[in-house]
């Protein structure tokens, strides 16, 4: 076959290189794909906020109905300290050095168990005085014995005898001063100079601040200062609650609640109101709130951190989500679906709220649903909405007044 002749091949290639430039035009000026149209912004009128149906926002405005109220469940924070009426703290009462320690952490003590042994001179002069005073008394009681029998010889006149009575009794009683002084101390009848720092309750030392050979003095105890021992029942613990004014209301004494520890999982334990502060801190605003709590089986811990629950009935009115309302200055307000689409802002009293719920004294009714999520972009929608129909209001005015003078001068040209 004979070969193509070369004007044929150049003919050919120009040909498919129009078509292949042709195509990419066509490509080019093709129409983009129109885009859907936007939807129609939400207006004001009589007060309510409108949304056209199908409006893409309305989707995440979620309602709640108001309920009627009941009984709800109030969280406070807690802290678990020793139960000072079962605890004991020692501190020195005389100066010295600590001697011995027969006590440490976690042993069970009976009251007048020794905790420790310090050798004070101080303490040892009060043991002095106690036996100057045995002395003393049984002297005075010879002497007086024996004007008595001088009196009944009818050698002594009865004034020595009176005298003598006197002078026993005062012995008798400095006597049991100095003895009631060395006992209050842990001291015994011995001048030995060894104070002893008893319990004087049953229980477990939970703490110890001291060491063998340490010097002690009186003044080294108040505030900021640790006890030498702290001695308490952890059988029996107290929980400090802070609570908010509204609550402190319904935690009176003898009102039960709920513990939770987070350390001990779902485990709950019982407790029970026991006095509750007059006064709000000024910090916090929370009022200060003490209960105990039975701990037989020793599974709480001073200074562990809880949580507080108990029942509290909110009495009249509806309860609605705490996110549902907003406040503008001091005046509380809801948005109220009034309608598919159509929310109306309303305003409200509240006589309580908590983290989760508050109640409504006035302005809503069981039943009415509120927008209890993105309250925030629906007041931004009533706002530019409002803006919105201000600025169309002018422009519509000025197109009547243009309208009426165009008229007018129609009419006088006629």
């Amino acid at each position: 076959m004979p070969a193509a002749h070369p004007t044929t091949r150049t003919r050919t290639g120009l040909a498919l290189l129009m078509a292949l430039v042709l195509a990419l035009t066509l490509a080019a000026c093709k129409e983009a794909p129109t885009p859907p149209p936007e939807a129609a912004a939400p207006i004001v009128q009589g007060g309510q906020l409108r949304f056209p149906p199908g409006h893409p926002q309305l989707a995440l405005l979620n309602t709640t109905a108001a309920l009627p109220p009941g009984r709800s469940t109030v969280e406070l924070p807690a802290r678990l300290v020793w139960n000072e009426e079962r605890t004991q703290r020692l501190w020195p009462s005389f100066a010295g050095r600590v001697s011995a320690i027969d006590a440490d952490v976690g042993k069970a003590v009976a009251p007048g168990a020794v905790l420790a042994r310090i050798a004070s001179p101080d303490f040892g002069a009060a043991q002095a005085d106690a036996a100057k005073a045995r002395v003393d008394t049984e002297l005075t009681r010879k002497a007086l014995a024996r004007q008595r029998e001088l009196l009944e010889a009818g050698i002594a006149p009865r004034k020595d005898v009176e005298q003598a009575e006197a002078d026993a009794q005062r012995a008798a009683a400095e006597l049991a001063r100095a003895q009631a002084r060395v006992a209050m101390y842990g001291g015994g009848a011995a001048v030995d100079q060894l104070l002893a720092l008893r319990a004087t309750l049953p229980g477990v030392v939970v703490e110890r601040n001291l060491n063998p050979g340490q010097e002690l003095r009186p003044d080294q105890q108040g505030p900021g200062v640790p006890a030498l021992f702290v001695v308490s029942d952890p059988r029996s613990l107290w929980v400090l609650i802070d609570a908010r004014e509204a609550e402190a209301v319904t935690l009176r004494p003898g009102a039960t609640f709920t513990l939770t520890v987070p350390a001990l999982g779902e485990r709950t334990f019982e407790g029970r109101v026991t006095a509750v502060s007059d006064a709000i801190d000024p910090a916090t605003r929370t009022v200060r709130v003490r209960g105990v709590v039975a701990n037989p089986e020793r599974l709480l811990r001073a200074e562990m951190l809880a949580t507080a629950s108990f029942e509290r009935s909110l009495g009249t009115g509806v309860l609605v989500p705490a996110q549902a309302i907003s406040l503008r200055g001091t005046q509380h307000s809801v948005f109220v679906q009034s309608a598919p689409g159509i929310f109306e802002p309303r305003d409200v009293h509240l006589s309580w709220q908590g983290p989760e719920q508050a109640l409504v004294s006035r302005g809503l009714e069981v039943g009415e649903r509120v927008v209890s999520d993105n309250l925030l972009l629906l007041e931004r929608q009533f706002r530019l909405a409002q803006e919105e129909g201000q600025v169309a209001l002018p422009q519509a005015a000025t197109a009547a007044t243009a309208a009426t003078a165009a008229a007018t001068t129609a009419a006088a040209t006629r």
